[in-house]
């Protein structure tokens, strides 16, 4: 009898492990929401949108895309560390709440390293340091000289402060050890407006909204701040090749609540990696001035940690704050 009950927990014990095992296998069993902290428009919301697209295709369950902008991505990231970690709430962020926003703001609604779980590393746009025509520099070693000649005479835009725009421009300031005055504007558009009208000498500002003012010369490209050149750009260097140590971009991830079970983010991982492998992903990404990345989670989490402590020191330097 004895032996016979111990017999009858172990079957019990590999029933109730397989109903688990099941149970996750079969996830997804009713529609996911992937949560983008910007409005409808934006390059997560588009990035969130081709994977959401990819993943319902592939999983046979509807991936809805959730707009909850605010507080620089703050509000929309915060839903995703909230929820429950059952995969039915995902997030397509980015670097600000995810890495820069926990120094720019006095207070946080979540900790982007204990809160959230990396799943994947999407894409990352390159920054652009672009001139209106008639500033008398053909590239950014040129442009850092002719500030060196006036300080605090020649005006940068960025989209915004606090912007990973801004904090390029911060970056390079301290690294080229020049005076250059910062003017934030309230996101691409108006930046590239007082550029062009030469209201402004330059901007510095994701890649996306300016590949096509560069390309008609309308502005001068003088670097861009990835570590190889930008494909949609070829003939602009980068800052590096320069010799100036700037390396900045926007980059968008996609992750979930803290204890999402592992089988769920190997899942994703794999179906996301398959898509920006792919010629259409690399393509449609590319057509939004962006790298298809991809790799394994650790990856991201190599990214969340080795970017929050670099921004950390020019954020503190520069003394900028969004609160």
């Amino acid at each position: 009898m004895k032996h016979g009950s111990i017999a009858v927990a172990i079957a019990l014990a590999g029933l109730v492990a397989a109903g688990g095992a099941g149970a996750q296998q079969a996830w997804p069993e009713k529609p996911v929401r992937i949560v983008v902290p910007f409005p409808p428009g934006g390059s997560a919301d588009v990035f969130a949108r081709l994977i959401a697209a990819r993943f319902t295709g592939a999983f046979g369950q509807t991936f809805v895309v959730e707009n909850r902008a605010g507080a620089g991505g703050n509000v929309g990231t915060e839903v995703v560390a909230r929820a429950a970690p059952d995969g039915y709430v995902l997030g397509l962020s980015s670097s600000g709440p995810l890495a820069n926003n926990r120094f720019l703001y006095k207070s946080m609604p979540f900790d982007a390293a204990k809160d959230l779980v990396p799943i994947i590393l999407v894409a990352e746009t390159a920054m652009l340091v672009s001139a209106n025509p008639a500033v008398p520099a053909k590239n950014l070693k040129e442009f850092v000289e002719l500030a060196r000649t006036k300080p605090g005479s020649l005006n940068v835009g960025s989209p915004g402060n606090g912007t990973i725009g801004h904090l390029a421009l911060e970056l390079l300031k301290m690294t080229a050890k020049v005076d250059l005055v910062h003017v934030p504007f309230k996101g691409d558009s108006p930046a590239l407006a007082e550029v062009v009208a030469g209201n402004i000498q330059a901007v510095v500002a994701p890649a996306t909204a300016f590949i096509g003012p560069v390309k008609s010369g309308k502005l001068k490209g003088l670097a861009v701040t990835t570590r190889a050149r930008f494909a949609g750009l070829p003939d602009v260097p980068t800052a590096l090749e320069q010799g100036i140590d700037v390396e900045a971009t926007v980059w968008h991830a996609l992750v979930g609540p803290a204890g999402l079970p592992q089988p769920i983010v190997e899942k994703t991982n794999q179906e996301a990696n398959r898509f920006l492998a792919s010629d259409e992903g690399r393509a449609k990404l590319a057509d939004f001035g962006a790298q298809a990345i991809g790799g394994p989670p650790e990856r991201l989490g190599q990214q969340l940690t080795s970017e929050a402590a670099k921004w950390k020191r020019v954020i503190e330097a520069s003394g900028a704050k969004l609160d």
